[in-house]
């Protein structure tokens, strides 16, 4: 996809997605499918690797296109002359990814657009421009946000909108460096939150524990958040971040949250996350995807507007995959449920609502320049409306031309092909072939009538341009078949080209484009590049870390008559897997900044960069470990390539000093059975409330009992509290201290025991929740202590069976 939706777009753009463009691997559409009583009309056809758009209130539709060209769409038509046209970075995941309007505009006539800039350094930047009729005003640019520079060139996010709140919300990518999604140093795998003029509000929530852009920051633990957007009335915030391998989500969005990557992604119950509203999986069929793309509210337009959609459809939120080319609907108001509402749509990238109450969608398309605009409409009528018409083709002559139309309707559809208006005996499908094209089928004019029970409709007609002579042959002759390569490779390709009315064809005839394919979507690598017979591209080394990757070289020529011909060529990775492994095992090591329990089998494209790690100290069984090396020399975290062949790398650790805290055992009921979870806990002063204390045990009618030993400063009487809701019992030293067991209310019970200095005495606590607030605290006092929790380094978790 163009931002994949990276913005996973990778040529998504990235799955992330990332800007390249996800580009289903199957090729375009044919056709669109809707709900009966909807019809789809194409608006505008042949933008250039579109990336995002936005409609304002007069109707004008605001259209980035990659390479910097900001389009406009007033009255349905695309106007020749541009917005305007910046200087953009536009490799991969780059580019032109992002706009939005003044909430007063045209009154205010402010546009906002998120763009890759060149200079200092490529970085992306948030400007406002200043609209003078569909025109920018020359020299009105203003840059309000400098974002850090690029370290790669995927994961930008880019979308923007104004909240109910006035303020302007801008999600950010964590631009393929998993570990900034969680860092509050950085703007990165953000969604920030900005006063109109780039200022940054001092009620944002970290305003006062961070710094610089930091301070914007408004939720974090992100992707590659490709497009948001706000529930009308409610205020609700809605974030459709592209995932990794396995999950696709949209995040309903507060201020502070924190959703989880690269720790997590899709479906948790880690409380120290917010878990995603709802969450599809990776895969080929029509209920799942690769990359979720455009996202918006349904509301219908003001009263004495436009039709709109059916009531039972307001306030719902319409989503799309850009690898599947659907969109679906979630219903907040019916828990959620999700239902299909359209497919078949060429990688759609955005979703907006328009003034005239239909439901916009923007496709990037599967080749270059092939984008379009589309809208979806109610009318209540089952009768065929024309989706795509066909279109004009120039053939050889002797060659065949076949021509294809799209439609919706009420099934069945009956098609009646026509030239020049009159019908072709048996031409009845819903494409049409002319076997081979003479010279006196040149400029001949082809239409369709589509009928059902409920009306007709004819499509526009297309033009056939028949030309004497043949077709040209193309051949790429490198790299030759079977070509394979490994990050950092320099892949060189070139081909000819003739034809035999022309003889060779020259450099001018020539247009190179490479794809990177991940999968079953792609991304654009190097855009289409014309004027020479041959190139050359590097493989990247950082970015995409799946093993089921491959380039693809295109070549395409075109002969003095205009006819064309194509070849491809695909350049396979090399690949081996590597082991983190951990000594002792069983130890935590990160992969991305994602943990995962030693030991990791990973397959990756051999020379491909990843991140790995050892956090230290961790615990194990109740014993603390420290890292005292990896087997490759590399730091705590440090950067690997993915090597030639199957390797193992080794996190070493060794044992230290005596943990400290008690082991607890959390159980699934109140009655310490069903166990699910066994941790160590430095101290007991959890006040869980609502939430459940760990994953796999509930919120509520739940148990857990600690066990371990105590040792006391000084020697004298020490009062024990524990603080509980709904109950607890305590033992020391075999005596039962506290039998508070309830259940109750948050009340403290108390018990005193004589302990002596420098002994440990075996300690067990139970603590049970039946219902409601979840709330146990272990807290002493006693000789030169004040009432306070026990702390950690007087617990031991180990010596619970006898004293020392």
């Amino acid at each position: 996809m163009p931002r994949r939706p990276c913005r996973a777009l990778h040529v998504a753009l990235y799955m992330g997605l990332s800007l390249g463009a996800l580009l289903p691997a199957a090729g375009r559409a044919q056709g669109i499918a809707v709900p009966p009583g909807f019809a789809v009309t194409e608006v505008v056809r042949g933008l250039r690797s579109p990336t995002a758009m936005a409609i304002a209130a007069d109707g004008r539709v605001f259209v980035c296109e990659q390479k910097g060209t900001l389009r406009v769409i007033a009255d349905g038509q695309l106007l020749a002359e541009p917005f305007v046209t910046l200087p953009v970075d536009s490799q991969r995941e780059r580019g032109l990814i992002g706009v939005t309007v003044h909430p007063d505009f045209p009154r205010t006539p402010y546009v906002y657009v998120y763009y890759t800039a060149f200079k200092p350094a490529v970085h992306n930047r948030l400007s406002r421009l200043t609209a003078s009729g569909n025109r920018a005003l020359p020299g009105s640019e203003k840059a309000l946000v400098d974002f850090p520079t690029l370290a790669r060139e995927f994961h930008n996010g880019g979308a923007l909108h104004f909240g109910p709140d006035g303020k302007l919300y801008v999600s950010v990518g964590e631009n393929a460096v998993p570990t900034n999604a969680q860092s509050l140093a950085v703007p990165l795998g953000k969604v920030l939150r900005f006063g109109e003029d780039g200022s940054i509000p001092a009620d944002d929530p970290f305003f006062d524990r961070t710094t610089g852009l930091a301070r914007a920051i408004w939720a974090l633990g992100f992707r590659n958040p490709f497009t948001f957007a706000f529930q009308p009335g409610s205020g609700r915030l809605f974030v459709n971040d592209v995932g990794f391998r396995t999950w696709e989500e949209i995040d309903d969005v507060v201020a502070g949250a924190n959703y989880g990557w690269p720790v997590t992604e899709g479906p948790t119950d880690d409380p120290t996350f917010h878990a995603p509203l709802y969450a599809y999986r990776h895969g080929a069929t029509p209920e799942t995807g690769c990359a979720i793309t455009g996202g918006t509210f349904y509301a219908p337009p003001a009263a004495g507007g436009a039709a709109t959609f059916p009531a039972e459809l307001h306030g719902s939120y319409f989503f799309s995959d850009f690898c599947s080319g659907w969109i679906r609907r979630l219903d907040p108001g019916q828990g959620n449920a999700v239902t299909s509402f359209a497919s078949g749509i060429d990688g759609p990238v955005d979703l907006r609502v328009a003034p005239d109450g239909a439901l916009w969608y923007l496709a990037y398309g599967f080749r270059y320049e092939v984008g379009a605009v589309g809208r979806i409409a109610f009318t209540g009528s089952g009768a065929p409306h024309v989706t795509t018409g066909p279109q004009s083709l120039r053939v050889a002559a002797g060659s065949p031309a076949t021509f294809a139309v799209a439609a919706t309707g009420t099934p069945p559809l009956a098609y009646q092909w026509r030239r020049d208006g009159v019908p072709v005996a048996g031409a009845n499908a819903a494409s049409y072939t002319l076997a081979a094209a003479a010279a006196a089928d040149d400029g001949a004019r082809f239409d369709v009538l589509i009928s059902n029970a409920a009306g007709s409709a004819t499509s526009d007609a297309a033009v056939l341009t028949v030309v004497a002579g043949h077709a040209p042959t193309a051949t790429i002759n490198a790299p030759g078949a079977g070509a394979t390569y490994a990050g950092g490779d320099t892949i060189v390709f070139a081909g000819v080209a003739s034809d035999a009315e022309d003889g060779p064809l020259p450099p001018a005839a020539y247009t190179w484009r490479v794809d990177f394919h991940h999968h079953d979507h792609l991304h654009p690598y190097v855009p289409p590049t014309a004027g020479a017979t041959g190139g050359s591209f590097a493989a990247f080394t950082v970015g995409e870390t799946d093993a089921d990757v491959w380039f693809r070289i295109h070549l395409d020529v075109v002969d003095s008559s205009g006819l064309t011909a194509s070849a491809l060529v695909d350049v396979l990775p090399r690949t081996a897997h590597f082991t983190l492994a951990s000594d002792p095992p069983g130890l935590q090591v990160t992969l991305d900044g994602t943990p995962h329990t030693a030991p990791l089998i990973e397959q990756g494209v051999t020379g491909v960069v990843r991140t790995v790690g050892a956090p230290s100290p961790q615990t194990l069984g109740g014993g603390t470990y420290e890292l005292v090396s990896w087997s490759d020399g590399g730091a705590r975290d440090h950067a690997l390539a993915t090597p030639a062949s199957d390797a193992t790398y080794t996190a070493s650790f060794r044992a230290v000093g005596a943990a400290h805290g008690l082991l607890g055992t959390y159980f699934a009921s109140t009655t310490f059975d069903t166990p699910r979870v066994v941790r160590l806990d430095p101290v007991v002063n959890f006040a869980w409330r609502q939430g459940a204390p760990a994953t796999g045990v509930p919120a509520d009618g739940f148990s857990v009992r600690w066990v371990g030993a105590v040792e006391a400063p000084a020697s004298g009487l020490f009062t024990f509290h524990v603080r509980s809701d709904d109950g607890a019992r305590l033992w020391v030293d075999g005596h039962k201290l506290v039998d508070d067991w309830g259940p109750h209310g948050e009340h403290t019970a108390r018990g005193t025991v004589a302990l002596v200095a420098g002994q440990r005495y075996p300690l067990v606590l139970e603590y049970r929740d039946v219902s409601g607030a979840a709330v146990v605290r272990l807290l002493w006092s006693g000789p030169g202590t004040l009432r306070a929790a026990v702390p950690a380094e007087r617990l031991f978790p180990g010596g619970a069976g006898s004293r020392r």
